[in-house]
């Protein structure tokens, strides 16, 4: 989720496929050898409730992992690198992770901006990408994912549904569930925000919903004065915020604090704890889509979640953190068909691209499993609302195209 910015230049992308290991693995009379799962995401900073989330998300799976002996003669470490929501230390970060010969597969990023930054880096090492998080359509389909959809990376998958379903999913519930009609459509200009609003805007305006008003705010923007007096004097009944939870969390106190008592509604990017916390009262009746299910409703993932709070890890683990953990399982799994008894091939990154793509499984947050282009197969959404002061799931169905 983050603003696309121009791809990378080819005189950037001198890094090719690494080797299966360097000297600081652990190879020899054993048959045991370390493999490292990258993980990318804002660990400090901007977004990095949600950042931290999907780090122990992914130590919790490769720690499960280590704990069963899932692929014998592997030991897996994580090697997790802080982007701090910013496309070019996204790039950097990428590098980093090619040029480091254990790594066999990443988990990451969590904004679209940052990601387009990273993927043609891993595509050229022929290294795995999954993330949890991203849902712009382009990063799987391209720029004309609407006309003539075609995949830009054999090497990225996501386990987060995208835009494309999230943006008509939150429009329709709008209109027919929450019987708005006048909606004032906000961005913070980046790739995620921007093309969420993008999407509600045009369907809600199909739903025969109104769109009376479109504004934009800058990342990092903590005085809303000026477009909250817009917003309240347009008479919209809802303000939907294509963003994250950073500014939606300010603007919504501040359109309340100035008597414009409409609900603000987001995407995945809002949901978080650390908007409630912030925002306090004032968020209270606004509403976030967000993938999948409520992980604390979903069985499987009742020993994830006792095993987070356990671990007392930071972070929000409710937004992605189950898709993260299903992320790194699927790289462990790939990682399986390829390396045996500690032995890993020359073509490993390539061989376990490939597996990646085959793999079929229940994960704690659904079956996982990749389609032609990469996009998870699970199309499952929900609707939030804040009621005394949480998130209580308010509708949960299985989008489709609009």
């Amino acid at each position: 989720m983050v603003i696309l910015t121009s791809v990378l230049t080819t005189g950037a992308l001198t890094l090719t496929a690494c080797g299966s290991r360097d000297d600081n693995s652990k190879s020899g009379d054993s048959g045991n050898v370390t493999v490292t799962i990258g993980v990318d995401a804002p660990l400090t900073g901007q977004n990095s409730a949600t950042g931290l989330g999907i780090q122990y998300g992914a130590q919790i799976a490769v720690d499960d992992a280590n704990k069963n002996k899932t692929v014998p003669g592997v030991t897996f470490k994580i090697k997790a690198l802080d982007d701090k929501a910013i496309p070019a230390t996204g790039q950097q970060n990428a590098t980093q992770l090619v040029s480091d010969k254990t790594v066999l597969g990443v988990v990451g990023p969590l904004n679209s901006g940052v990601a387009t930054q990273m993927q043609q880096v891993f595509a050229t090492a022929n290294l795995v990408e999954i993330s949890p998080s991203n849902t712009n359509p382009e990063l799987t389909m391209g720029k004309n994912w609407q006309t003539s959809p075609s995949r830009p990376f054999k090497t990225y998958f996501r386990t987060a549904t995208t835009d494309a379903l999230q943006g008509a999913y939150a429009a329709d519930y709008a209109y027919n569930g929450a019987k708005k009609k006048k909606a004032f459509v906000v961005d913070d200009k980046q790739t995620y925000g921007a093309g969420l609003s993008k999407i509600f805007s045009e369907q809600f305006a199909k739903q025969g919903g109104k769109v009376i008003g479109t504004d934009h705010v800058n990342t990092g923007d903590r005085d809303f004065s000026t477009l909250v007096t817009k917003i309240k004097n347009s008479g919209a009944d809802i303000l939907y915020y294509g963003g994250q939870y950073d500014e939606a969390q300010v603007l919504t106190k501040q359109l309340k604090a100035a008597g414009a008592n409409i609900p603000l509604f987001g995407g995945d990017g809002i949901f978080s704890d650390t908007y409630i916390k912030t925002a306090g009262k004032s968020a209270e009746g606004d509403l976030a889509t967000s993938i999948g299910v409520p992980v604390d409703t979903l069985p499987a993932a009742k020993d994830f979640v006792a095993t987070y709070k356990a671990k007392k890890y930071p972070g929000d683990y409710g937004t992605y953190g189950s898709y993260s953990y299903d992320a790194t399982n699927a790289i462990i799994k790939a990682i399986g068909t390829v390396v045996k008894d500690g032995k890993i091939p020359d073509n490993a990154r390539s061989q376990i691209v490939d597996a990646v793509q085959k793999n079929t499984f229940e994960g704690i947050s659904g079956k996982i499993a990749f389609d032609q282009y990469g996009d998870t197969t699970n199309k499952q959404l929900t609707v939030y609302k804040v009621v005394s002061g949480a998130w209580k799931s308010v509708q949960s169905g299985v989008a489709t195209p609009k």
